[in-house]
């Protein structure tokens, strides 16, 4: 329920924002002018793997995730040439739209685990640290 109402809420803001603003395509997020300079593209384009960015169809048949096997190596689908400079959908988290559309800083906390902090050992300056495990 709570998630049907999430995105009623974005698709009315991206009515809203395209009324207000014509040009922007309804994916888009309203971005500061300091965010808009050099993005890139805003029109979909074509990337060199030959998928198409930003139509909003999030499907090609030229895309690996169209032809994965256990062979694919997942790092082939990193990379910038996989975002749409102005029309991706992560835009509309709640944090990058903080970001991009007020100037707000993310906050900084703990990696992954809102209550478990994943690298305590990493600063556990114990002499025991170093020491080797006991055998068996």
């Amino acid at each position: 329920m709570d998630k049907k109402v999430n995105l009623d809420h974005i698709a009315r803001s991206r009515n809203i924002q395209h009324e207000q603003e014509p040009e922007m395509d309804p994916y888009e997020i309203n971005f500061l002018p300091e965010f808009r300079q050099n993005r890139g593209p805003r029109e979909a384009f074509v990337n060199q793997y030959g998928v198409l960015i930003g139509d909003h169809m999030y499907a090609s048949d030229n895309s690996p995730l169209e032809q994965w096997t256990e062979d694919t190596d997942p790092a082939i689908m990193a990379g910038d040439e996989w975002v749409h400079p102005f029309k991706d959908i992560g835009f509309h988290s709640e944090e990058n739209r903080a970001y991009f559309e007020e100037g707000k800083l993310p906050q900084g906390g703990m990696f992954t685990h809102a209550d478990k902090d994943v690298a305590y050992e990493a600063y556990d300056e114990s002499p025991e640290k170093d020491a080797d495990p006991p055998r068996e």
